[in-house]
């Protein structure tokens, strides 16, 4: 599979790409904990069905000591025992955030939970980590980018 457009190769493209990942960078240098962002970033990937970017924060989750078994629980995590009650407030605000067409927009009840474990910049930095995702998962599921070859670190140079 080839992807339809290099995002990289075209100037404004480019410039757009690295202002993302510029975001990205503020937002795991904030008082949220980066575990936590892996999550949300992996939870809303899941749902829009971005290869790509499950592919990249998998393998980024992993390197930064994620153990694989919390990874593989993430899709099912209301079930799973080996998440904080913080990381299911955090998972529950992406699905609501991701999924903003299929209810009325994030509810009082799940914005509640999360302001029970997160100060006002931390639910900013997690707002804006959601929003920010799912822009990447849009652009990446738009052109087709795919997944696999991934190695962790690789933007780091970009920005």
């Amino acid at each position: 599979m080839q992807a339809r457009l290099n995002t990289f190769g075209t100037p404004t493209g480019a410039k757009f790409t690295k202002y993302l990942i510029a975001a990205s960078r503020v937002l795991h240098e904030a008082d949220v904990p980066v575990p936590t962002l892996h999550l949300v970033e992996i939870r809303a990937s899941q749902i829009n069905g971005c290869a790509f970017c499950l592919d990249m924060h998998t393998k980024d989750a992993l390197a930064a000591g994620e153990s694989a078994a919390r990874l593989n629980l993430v899709a099912a995590w209301r079930e799973a025992t080996c998440f904080t009650e913080a990381e299911r407030a955090a998972l529950e605000l992406a699905e609501a955030g991701t999924r903003l067409a299929d209810s009325a927009g994030v509810s009082e009840e799940v914005w509640a939970s999360a302001a029970k474990h997160y100060d006002e910049d931390q639910l900013a930095t997690l707002v804006a980590q959601i929003a920010l995702i799912n822009a990447f998962n849009r652009g990446n599921v738009m052109v087709r980018n795919p997944a696999g070859d991934y190695v962790p670190g690789q933007f780091d140079s970009v920005a």
